[in-house]
């Protein structure tokens, strides 16, 4: 890979003001595209989730599908912007192999939604608005499979291959105004955004939001100016950046290249750019073109889209609470900081936590489960939290088990491992594996009496007053019980008799 050079972002951001403009494109989560009826369905054969329509073939005509146009208006109402009373959908012209009409059926000047905005929650509290320059409607393309090469893209392979099951699929574009003032803080302020606006999206119920499987990705727009200009400086454009982690990397990394280009005398080349996850760098992609290249008209085979006042206001009477007052309701009732809180956001546990405590589980117990045991089991294994094979009735039932006192601690571990394996419902894992806590009172009475006859030495010290020895007592009745005892009920049983106080 190319070596590209760096100024240091200290002195990057000593010379210069970053603006950003971000691109967000999220999948719809319809049973079907946005102008046919092929199925969305993930992971089918390539091309069998095809038709004349979504394949551009002459004579085909378009229907614009009706939930499509439902869920734009619900984030746009949910980002606080102005919703069309009557726009269109127009041809974005270029050519392009996975976009089989040669032109991507989209809005440009007459969006559904503009004109708003969305307040995200910096890592010290700060808030932060970021203005909506609009959203809107569109397709999305097919997919592009370059082999024979070493990296996967076009360049260095054989040949390509072409899906064009993806082609088709709602898209909502969510487009900001110039993000100014966020200083040295810009990459943390795009992590935020899209971070908020991805709970948001899933709040809404009209996308799963996974960026890992591409159904919503970033395109990072960055311009430097010289501090006290304001003409903004020519911008890159790093497309389809996947995770939260890679857009603040991507717009770091733009930040530190922009000012190393301007400081040695160079020109800013307005391109796309690739994004690379191992090592946070960007490369050149194409020359970007602007809006009037790609001859932008009204499309023709489409009808207007007007959406009815009396049916807007009854979609923003339906719309749920929204995540950061959310958040800050259940911080309030779960009595935690603000670290707390955003360390259950980052692990994406917010809503397995509710539904954990919706089961019955006090909600310390939940967050404890969560942010604990399985949160380990997942980064383990490489999985999100809610990848994990176990629910959040199961994770209720295991608080159960522990506050009845049928399970201690260690053995609501082994408990949730049996079930993260494979092995059944919580009940069916303990009785498998005979995990009940030994609460017999004789049998912990007789492996007490055990323990104490095989440590004389230590039992005197505690008849002589040294009650911490008790510890080691304990620690032999819990390994001969095979962890199965009530600790606290063992050491009682130890004092008592050896006629100690506790």
């Amino acid at each position: 890979m190319t070596v590209i050079d760096l100024e240091s972002y200290e002195d990057a951001l000593a010379t210069y003001d970053p603006v950003m403009g971000l691109e967000v494109h999220v999948e719809l989560g319809t049973k079907t595209k946005m102008f046919c009826g092929c199925s969305t369905e993930l992971k089918q054969d390539a091309n069998s989730q095809t038709c004349p329509v979504c394949l551009g073939l002459p004579g085909a005509l378009p229907v614009v599908n009706e939930i499509g146009v439902e869920s734009a208006i619900k984030i746009g109402l949910a980002l606080n912007c102005e919703i069309a009373e009557w726009c269109r959908f127009a041809r974005k012209n270029y050519f392009y192999p996975d976009m089989p009409k040669n032109f991507q059926t989209s809005q440009y000047d007459e969006p559904i939604a503009f004109n708003g905005y969305l307040d995200v929650q910096l890592e010290d509290g700060e808030i932060f608005r970021v203005q909506i320059e609009r959203a809107h409607m569109e397709e999305d393309t097919g997919k592009s499979t370059h082999v024979g090469g070493a990296t996967g893209r076009i360049h260095g392979a054989s040949h390509s291959l072409l899906d064009y099951n993806r082609a088709g699929i709602p898209l909502i574009e969510i487009v900001t105004k110039p993000i100014e003032g966020a200083g040295a803080r810009a990459p943390e302020v795009a992590k935020a955004y899209v971070a908020e606006l991805r709970e948001l999206i899933k709040a809404l119920g009209v996308s799963d939001a996974r960026m890992e499987m591409g159904q919503m990705r970033c395109d990072v727009n960055l311009s430097l100016r010289p501090h006290g200009r304001e003409a903004f400086g020519t911008r890159s454009e790093t497309k389809n950046v996947n995770s939260l982690r890679s857009v603040e990397r991507a717009a770091r990394f733009e930040i530190q290249r922009h000012a190393a280009v301007l400081n040695s005398g160079g020109t800013i080349v307005q391109e796309t750019r690739h994004f690379h996850e191992e090592d946070g760098s960007t490369t050149a992609g194409r020359i970007k073109d602007n809006a009037e290249d790609y001859r932008y008209f009204p499309e023709p085979d489409l009808v207007p889209v007007a959406p009815a006042r009396d049916w807007v206001e009854e979609l923003r009477k339906g719309l749920p609470e929204l995540p950061r007052l959310r958040r800050k309701r259940l911080k309030e009732e779960w009595g935690v900081n603000e670290h707390d809180m955003q360390s259950i956001l980052n692990a994406g546990a917010v809503d397995l936590i509710v539904a954990t405590t919706d089961a019955g589980a006090p909600s310390d117990q939940a967050r404890k489960w969560w942010m604990g045991e399985l949160a380990r089991n997942a980064n383990e294994t490489g999985r999100s939290l809610d990848e994990l094979p176990v629910t959040p009735a199961q994770v209720a039932r295991v608080a159960e088990l522990v506050a009845s006192g049928d399970l201690n601690d260690k053995l609501a571990r082994q408990v949730l491992e049996g079930v993260l394996a494979g092995e059944g419902d919580p009940d069916t894992v303990v009785e498998k594996r005979g995990l009940k806590v030994v609460s017999d009172e004789g049998a912990l009475g007789t492996a007490v009496d055990e323990a104490i006859a095989a440590n004389a030495a230590i039992a005197d010290k505690i008849r002589g007053g040294k009650v911490a020895a008790a510890g080691a007592l304990v620690g032999a009745v819990m390994k001969a019980t095979r962890g199965q005892a009530d600790a606290a009920r063992v050491r009682e049983l130890i004092l008592e008799k050896l006629g100690v106080e506790g």
